[in-house]
């Protein structure tokens, strides 16, 4: 079919996509929104920890430079293949189940931590910690655009990335205090507790009513959307919600198989092509940079608790980067957006290396706080853009291997660092991560697509 708009038929399938993108959002969305964001929140915690911890544990297992750089990736390592598993069991299994299965191998793995006796032991729980990690983030953003119509997608998604640099600073804080008084270990092991929050993700998170429609589980597809109907009435506290006034004919074939190869087709092979890249440069940019901000700070003659403080100061820029691209992404859209956020990161990631060099505080502190605004704001774009990006039926397993292939990029990204640092010095660890920001900007606008304001299944029907 030609994915045209037809009226909408009460006789038909269940037709989630229609009842979905007609409601109004109202508390209940908001609720689902910041339980899911809540639960991506902790996870960031445990993701930004090692910027702040990679120091102390530096010193007391007495590794070199390109020793700490390894262990700092083998969170990453398990990204990866967290990333890529979920998305395909997600897509096979359900979105709530597999983002449940992520918190508790988060939780376990994070209590390990705190009980390795050696740099080789850690490493190992980091993999294990950074499995669960991968598993969460393209779970969490699939199951969020699913959820929330195509007028607001694109900033609740947005908002929901901003609990990243929420997570980051609480990481920070956390550090700070637990380490002027007990040790690294404590905070992994105060780390593991948040992953109680399952339960609340188990009672109040409802399965995506469109992949089980895909999936022909029409029955229970109609029993949540019922209840998710009446949930938004009664939020609203309105007589009757607006009736359904359209719906896709039909998903176009390739949307409706659930394989890898999907990712090829020619109406997804650009995209993925585009949103790979993506991923890939711009978080090996990111964490080569932020998961050695503090260690670099303290190579440059800061006290650990100063050097932990600095990087939490500078962090506060992704709060308002994060807020001013979720309004952008609405109003310019995710495109120019995206590229805006990518080129600014690009020259303040550049000036903040000269900082480091020169040794002026100001200047290091406000161009790490405009470093910040822009690559949080890149992070809030790229959650929003890439599951608009694929079909129902391969939604998760398209943000999944995105993921992946940006784990890569993150688990590359400390080591080269490591290696680098020694003979470029921090300016030129520094350029290398500006350059990296230019090549996944040069992505986005040569082969990337606009997708505001579109339904999913617009998108989807080429």
């Amino acid at each position: 079919m030609d994915g045209t708009i037809a009226p909408f038929d009460m006789t038909s399938s269940v037709q989630a996509a229609a009842r979905l993108e007609r409601l109004p959002v109202s508390g209940y969305h908001r609720m689902i929104f910041f339980i899911i964001a809540l639960a991506f929140f902790f996870d960031s915690i445990d993701l930004g920890m090692m910027t702040f911890v990679l120091g102390s544990i530096k010193v007391e297992f007495g590794l070199s430079t390109q020793a700490a750089g390894a262990l700092a990736s083998m969170s990453f390592v398990g990204m990866v293949l967290g990333a890529a598993v979920s998305g395909m069991l997600a897509d096979r299994f359900g979105r709530k189940s597999v983002f449940q299965v992520s918190m508790v191998i988060w939780g376990i793995a994070s209590y390990l931590c705190s009980t390795a006796p050696d740099a080789a032991t850690l490493g190992a729980y980091r993999f294990l910690l950074g499995v669960g990690m991968g598993m969460e983030f393209p779970v969490a953003q699939t199951l969020m655009s699913e959820f929330i119509p195509a007028k607001a997608r694109g900033r609740y998604v947005a908002l929901m990335d901003g609990f990243w640099p929420l997570g980051f600073i609480c990481a920070g804080l956390v550090s700070y205090f637990v380490l002027s008084t007990y040790n690294w270990r404590t905070v992994f092991a105060l780390l593991a507790v948040p992953a109680l929050f399952l339960l609340i993700v188990r009672r109040f998170i409802p399965e995506s009513p469109r992949w089980l429609e895909h999936v022909s589980r029409h029955q229970e597809a109609e029993t949540v959307l019922r209840k998710f109907e009446d949930k938004v009435q009664r939020s609203l506290k309105l007589d009757r919600l607006p009736e359904p006034v359209w719906a896709l004919s039909h998903a176009p074939a390739a949307a409706r198989r659930n394989t890898f190869m999907t990712l090829w087709s020619p109406l997804h092979r650009s995209r993925t092509i585009m949103i790979w890249g993506l991923w890939f440069f711009a978080l090996l940019g990111f964490y080569g940079l932020t998961t050695w901000l503090g260690a670099l700070l303290q190579q440059g003659g800061f006290a650990v608790t100063k050097s932990v403080m600095y990087t939490v100061l500078i962090s506060l820029g992704g709060i308002p980067g994060f807020l001013t691209a979720a309004w952008l992404v609405e109003k310019w859209g995710r495109k120019p957006t995206c590229i805006a956020a990518l080129l600014g990161g690009a020259l303040m990631a550049y000036l903040y290396g000269r900082s480091a060099m020169s040794g002026h505080e100001n200047a290091l502190i406000a161009s790490g706080l405009c470093m910040q605004f822009f690559l949080f704001g890149m992070w809030a774009v790229l959650y929003t853009y890439t599951p608009e990006l694929y079909a129902t039926g391969v939604r998760a397993t398209g943000s999944g291997f995105a993921s992946a292939i940006g784990r890569i990029g993150s688990l590359l990204g400390p080591y080269i660092v490591g290696v680098v640092l020694p003979s470029w010095g921090q300016g030129g660890v520094f350029t290398v991560g500006a350059l990296c920001f230019v090549v996944a900007a040069a992505l986005v606008f040569f082969l990337g697509i606009e997708t505001r304001g579109l339904a999913l299944e617009e998108l989807s029907a080429g």
